[in-house]
């Protein structure tokens, strides 16, 4: 279940409208060094950069060159996947058309931004890469009937169920503008890297149904001629693979492998595979304490460069080709959110240079560049912004385990000495509540109106090493909620916390621990529950990703029934007496509308205080500003009711 919340649940500024948050949603810098390209946009009042385009700025002096979008200033115009020639001259990128699932890919001269299209699209298109010898490939998915991705809103599930979905194929574009397949036609295709001699690719894939099956996902080898044959399968189903990397000298391939509860929320350790010379993967950061979220060679290609999520630090480091037991020194440490292109960082190899977005929950988002560790901001689109907050990062310790969690806590002091808090469940799990910043959206709501705010991260999260993840397997509900628990009191120890006024809500999996939570305990006032799952047993065959079920409850539900009426909310329902607010969107696959309407109707029977809310047309990742400002105003209006908050 996606790590949604960030993206779903925002809202429209209680005050005076403050200036828009500028945000950056991938940074690439050049090869030879002297620019850096970006996507960014300004958040609208609903917190989403609605509106985005594609900006060139010289390292030098920072001078920026804004692409004209040639669908116009509009919604739904969406840019992606940036990617710069290897002589740094041009900057492809893929443009999605608003109000269908066609895509193109344009390049633009970095110089003088004139635009030419390459490629027109009756379908979407992911991932693209010019390789070092100028190739061009990218993900198509010809005819597409949704946007990639288990958190879009899903099609209309008419006609024969079951027939094959379009499958997204690996493709590389040839100079007459056209698309030469290099994987099969009954493989979907998540992820590639290319040999840089050109001469073939691999990619972590599977057959079937897209948004379903990455979770049984192997690693392929692609010959370009559109043969594939499997080089790696995942060595239990507690273990998932992403981000394959091709060395540079073409001999090796690095991948993450770890459970992983959602295709792009990527988690785990490192491992190794020789490409051509048969031998078993080598995981190179076995046991390690923390988890490897992004990785890339080095430029030297003889080491990984490797991004760690180490319970409250983001770490950048050097990682070895051979197993280390011990976590060497990082070459950056810092408690905020890195994100370059597909990696934390983008790196210059013709230089030193490397670039990143960085921020914080109390600092705005800017583009840094530099050498690793060492950078300073390119821009200053944020400068000024302000929230009035503290935050704090919190350490307990619940049933043997080292768990974390952030407390933010606005300026203000409330009446009485004692604020009302509320706790945030991520999605996922296998995710983890990071410090993006709070300048709009949900959080920067909740502090205006007088709340704290309080972030955990329990077992199943990411940020304490892959045996902490796993923690939860065949136990939703019970150890993590006990970490959740032993936070909120952590929270107590360390700020003015009425124990009396405590809130509770989260989105996906954290939609689900707000259900589950309600039939445990009733130390919560009142509860917001977003996309969340009353009933594992229903949920089963109601969703569109069930095979992400298995790893976590070692069995289908045909199986072993048991295993999931256990964690099942609707097993509990008759404890409730929360008040609980649940809302979803009418076409989400990831947690269906009935999962939620199941719920509601239960506590509507049994007399317990609640409203439920589908939204028309939205999928698990909900876009309509209109949708996202109304949820946020509902979540707001019902803890001031049952909290005393403000509205």
């Amino acid at each position: 279940m996606k790590h949604a919340l960030g993206l779903a649940l925002t809202a429209l500024p209680l005050c005076a409208a403050a200036a828009p948050v500028h945000d950056f949603l991938a940074v690439a810098i050049s090869p030879d060094g002297a620019r850096v390209a970006s996507i960014e946009g300004d958040e609208g009042p609903a917190g989403t950069a609605d509106i985005q385009t594609v900006v060139i700025r010289q390292t030098r002096d920072g001078r920026a060159l804004t692409l004209a979008m040639p669908c116009g200033a509009v919604r739904d115009c969406t840019p992606s996947s940036l990617a710069w020639s290897p002589d740094g001259t041009k900057l492809s990128f893929i443009l999605r058309s608003p109000g269908s699932h066609a895509h193109s890919i344009y390049t633009a001269d970095a110089q003088t931004a004139a635009l030419t299209r390459r490629l027109a699209f009756n379908g979407t298109l992911e991932s693209l890469g010019v390789a070092r010898n100028g190739q061009v490939a990218v993900l198509a998915t010809e005819g597409a009937t949704k946007e990639v991705g288990a958190v879009e809103a899903g099609a209309a599930q008419t006609g024969e169920l079951g027939a094959a979905p379009p499958e997204q194929r690996l493709a590389v574009l040839q100079p007459d503008g056209t698309l030469r397949w290099a994987s099969p036609p009954n493989l979907f295709v998540y992820e590639y890297s290319a040999r840089p001699d050109g001469s073939g690719f691999v990619g972590t894939a599977a057959p079937g149904d897209g948004d379903n099956n990455w979770w049984v996902a192997k690693l392929y080898a692609f010959d370009g001629t559109g043969a594939a044959r499997v080089i790696y399968a995942p060595s239990s189903p507690q273990q998932q693979i992403a981000q394959p990397r091709i060395s540079p000298d073409g001999t090796r391939v690095s991948f993450i492998a770890g459970l992983m509860s959602d295709f792009g929320a990527t988690g785990g350790e490192a491992y190794l595979l020789a490409l051509d010379a048969p031998a078993a993967a080598v995981d190179v950061t076995p046991h390690w304490p923390a988890t490897v979220m992004s990785m890339a060679w080095a430029c030297d290609g003889h080491s990984l460069l490797a991004s760690l999520l180490r319970a409250d630090k983001t770490q950048i480091l050097r990682v070895s080709t051979t197993p280390q037991a011990g976590i060497p020194e990082p070459l950056s440490s810092t408690r905020e959110v890195l994100q370059g292109n597909d990696t934390a960082i983008s790196t210059a190899c013709g230089t030193t240079l490397t670039a990143t977005a960085h921020q914080s929950y109390l600092n705005a988002p800017e583009i840094e560049l530099g050498e690793l560790g060492r950078w300073r901001n390119l821009t200053h689109a944020n400068a000024g912004q302000a929230v009035a907050a503290h935050m704090q990062s919190l350490d307990w310790t619940s049933d043997g385990h080292a768990v974390q969690g952030w407390l933010l806590l606005p300026d203000a002091a409330p009446p009485g000495g004692k604020l009302a808090m509320i706790t945030e469940v991520h999605g996922g799990p296998a995710w983890a509540n990071r410090p993006r910043f709070v300048g709009q959206g949900y959080d920067r709501h909740f502090l205006d109106a007088g709340y704290a705010v309080f972030l955990p991260n329990p077992r199943g999260s990411y940020g304490q090493g892959e045996a902490f993840t796993r923690a939860n397997v065949r136990d939703f509900g019970y150890g993590d909620l006990r970490d959740i628990l032993a936070g909120v009191d952590a929270a107590e120890r360390a700020a003015p916390i009425d124990d009396h006024r405590l809130g509770l809500t989260g989105w996906s999996y954290g939609g689900f621990m707000t259900m589950f939570a309600v039939t445990q305990t009733n130390r919560f006032a009142a509860a917001v529950a977003g996309a969340g799952i009353a009933n594992w047993q229903s949920y089963y065959g109601e969703n569109g990703i069930d095979a992400w079920m298995i790893p976590y409850f070692d069995a289908s539900v045909y199986a072993d029934p048991a295993a999931y009426a256990k964690s099942s909310p609707m097993t509990f329902i008759r404890q409730v007496r929360t008040p609980t607010l649940a809302v979803v969107g009418e076409n989400d696959i990831e947690c269906p509308a009935p999962q939620t309407l199941e719920f509601w109707h239960a506590l509507h029977d049994l007399g317990v205080p609640t409203q439920s809310v589908v939204y028309a047309g939205e999928g698990h990742r909900m876009h309509d500003p209109k949708h996202l400002a109304d949820l946020q105003q509902r979540a707001l209006a019902w803890f001031g009711k049952y909290l005393g908050g403000k509205t």
